[in-house]
């Protein structure tokens, strides 16, 4: 079982130079991966948790990760598309999947704030089918030397978006979402998916239908990766030995707290008690 740990940059970290002194920690501890958050505004329940207090941009927050790690994947959980311009966070993913050493890992889904999506302008209803797309083109734009595509959301010939990524072909796409359209669009079109809190058995219930997904579409061996973020405190040994026999491959935990100080504590204890790094 690999471990990663998400970072507080959604918990109103007032300086997002000590939130990226816990990532490095992580690596320091052992820890496989590090993750971000995001959202763009506080609005909804991240206003509920935050009111005016910072959500730190994930991919500048990211990329200052990168910079002070050189080990640890660096993971997004997870990028909510209709929120973001596919062609720039193409460009923007590729360099830093070269400045980092090919360690990116992009975890994309499509948001669950509609009050969010209305003030960006971004569709709610149809997130679904914009956000099939948007992972097909940005397959595209990192896979091919020029691209064309004729969808509902996206019509274009001849896109040449450089650099392309390090990793080849192009780095992991994980989905989140725990839904049947969810697990479908990570059969037919990530090569991993990313759910949020599910138990074991919740984990092996949905498998089949992302694995029937995937041999539909002519790809039998997805899901190549199964990452489940959970909150630290309820991940025992024992929950963790229950994981990776239903085919979990990695365990995402995170701290729902903003006190860096405590964070910091919980890490190294957390290592301890799952022997990582050792």
């Amino acid at each position: 079982m690999k471990f990663g740990f998400t970072v507080p940059n959604n918990f109103g970290v007032d300086d997002p130079a000590a939130v990226v002194a816990l990532a490095v920690e992580a690596e320091q501890l052992g820890f496989d991966s590090v993750w971000v958050n995001h959202h763009v505004l506080n609005v909804g329940y991240v206003w509920d948790r935050l009111g005016e207090r910072p959500y730190h941009d994930a991919l500048v927050t990211l990329t200052w990760m990168a910079a002070h790690t050189s080990r640890v994947r660096l993971g997004t959980s997870v990028l909510v598309m209709p929120y973001l311009h596919l062609m720039v966070l193409a460009k923007e993913l590729a360099t830093l999947d070269r400045l980092s050493g090919g360690r990116l890992v992009v975890g994309l889904g499509v948001g669950s704030l509609p009050e969010e999506n209305a003030l960006l302008g971004a569709d709610y209803d149809d997130r679904g089918r914009l956000s099939n797309e948007f992972i097909e083109v940005l397959d595209l734009l990192w896979t091919q030397p020029s691209a064309d595509y004729d969808g509902h959301y996206y019509s274009f010939d001849g896109a040449v978006s450089s650099p392309k990524p390090l990793q080849q072909p192009r780095p992991p796409i994980l989905i989140g979402g725990n839904r049947p359209p969810a697990l479908r669009r990570v059969g037919r079109l990530g090569d991993g998916w990313h759910p949020m809190m599910l138990s074991p058995e919740s984990v092996a219930k949905r498998l089949p239908v992302i694995r029937e997904a995937a041999e539909a579409a002519g790809r039998p061996d997805i899901p190549v990766e199964v990452s489940v973020r959970r909150g630290a405190s309820d991940v025992t040994p024992e929950l963790a030995a229950e994981y990776a026999s239903v085919g979990v491959t990695e365990l995402v935990v995170s701290w729902n707290t903003g006190n860096t100080a405590e964070i910091s504590k919980g890490l190294a204890d957390f290592a301890a008690q799952h022997s990582i790094g050792s």
